[in-house]
């Protein structure tokens, strides 16, 4: 019956058969939980919370070599092999960690910009759930870079900038030119150059590679980014309250999640062809998805906290506004929308696919990294709590031999 529930979650459009494995699966071992062994209450109990295909690979991968060394049959040789590539792993994930660490306190964030959250670490967990191959190492580097200046966009749009200077910001991207510098206020002008110089990065990278295709796709997803936290600007400014579609629609680009995505190809190597920057650039259905999902969970979680600082309008309001709606009612909207997403990131996920596999599975890890962290809170906000933990055991703690 485990089993069965465990794939239920794997349903695409029109698989009423899962649907109703779900909620059957769902009710039975809720009901007898408390009659199983505690071993296996352990499993059902959390499985019930934490899906295996919507988990973390990191995590589930650290969880499983506990279950498997509880197992009487387990096969020593395996689990210590196990134990040692886990353990080997993090060992490789916290020099990277290091790394961008000196990276981050030479820029001295926290006290240039000290408006903004100071998310270094979590951003760095982020993308090891994007991909966690020690082969990926690269990627990771300019991803957690791209990732962490987004953070400090996002606020400063969010919780910070006047509308003109936001104005000016959003024009300087739109150049992509220093010498827009100049017409920035000085705090600005600190994240501006920052940008500009991890691009510049990117891009020595890239020459050596022979692929600098890839830097008019990054600018352009970029300014995308930046475009849609600007309307989300004189939303609020206006006090304007959009339709649930129009929201929807500038919404998902402010996610980031289509320039996230982008980015990780960009360390993927010589698989990652130009196709496939055209592909992800061109709003393929999981990147919608991903973005779509991203944006409702934390919608759900995080509304209550965006309005106390003064940010725009959430999406439960324009549904509770649009449809004369209780707040409740809109949750549950976003949720039905939420499982709606998920069948489309599985559909896409079919084979034969669209792309080779490993693209389609950094746009499905960063859907489970919303799963995960945005289940019941905003987690990279509100870092204390499961995104702490979830740190603490990829990223900390060694599995003991």
């Amino acid at each position: 019956m485990l089993s069965l529930y465990e794939a239920s979650h794997m349903m695409i459009h029109g698989e009423e058969i899962l649907e109703e494995a779900l909620s059957f699966t769902s009710t039975h071992l809720e009901s007898i939980a408390t009659e199983l062994s505690p071993f296996l209450a352990t499993q059902v109990k959390y499985s019930l919370r934490q899906a295996l295909h919507k988990n973390l690979p990191r995590l589930e991968s650290r969880r499983y070599i506990s279950i498997y060394e509880q197992d009487s049959s387990h096969d020593e040789i395996l689990l210590t092999l196990a134990k040692l590539d886990f353990n080997f792993l993090q060992s490789l994930y916290q020099k990277e960690f290091g790394n961008i660490c000196i990276w981050w306190k030479e820029l001295d964030f926290a006290n240039k910009l000290p408006y903004a959250r100071d998310r270094i670490i979590e951003c760095s967990f982020w993308v090891l759930t994007t991909f966690f191959e020690p082969k990926y190492s690269q990627a990771r580097k300019i991803m957690t870079k791209t990732v962490s200046l987004l953070s400090v966009i996002d606020d400063t749009y969010d919780a910070y900038g006047t509308i003109d200077e936001l104005e000016l910001f959003t024009k300087a991207i739109e150049r992509w030119d220093i010498r827009m510098v100049d017409d920035l206020p000085d705090y600005m002008k600190i994240l501006y150059t920052t940008l500009l110089t991890v691009y510049e990065e990117i891009e020595q990278e890239m020459s050596k590679e022979g692929r600098t295709y890839t830097l008019g796709y990054y600018k352009k997803e970029v300014k995308k980014a930046v475009q849609a936290y600007i309307t989300e600007a004189r939303w609020l400014n206006e006090k304007y309250t959009p339709t649930t579609e129009e929201y929807m629609r500038i919404a998902t680009k402010s996610t980031c999640y289509t320039l996230m995505i982008l980015t990780s190809y960009i360390g993927m190597g010589e698989t990652a062809t130009e196709n496939i920057f055209n592909w992800i650039t061109n709003e393929p259905k999981i990147a919608n998805a991903a973005a779509n999902l991203c944006r409702l969970m934390d919608e759900i979680v995080s509304s209550e906290f965006e309005q106390k600082r003064g940010h725009v309008c959430s999406l439960l309001d324009c549904y509770m506004k649009q449809y004369g709606i209780s707040r409740e009612a809109a949750i549950l909207e976003c949720q039905k929308r939420s499982a709606i997403a998920w069948k489309d990131i599985n559909e896409e996920c079919l084979r034969p696919t669209k792309v080779p596999m490993p693209f389609l599975t950094r746009a499905l890890n960063l859907s489970r990294f919303m799963d995960v962290i945005y289940k019941d809170e905003d987690g990279y906000t509100n870092s204390k709590g499961l995104m702490k933990t979830s740190i603490k055991a990829v990223l900390i703690d060694p599995v003991p031999i």
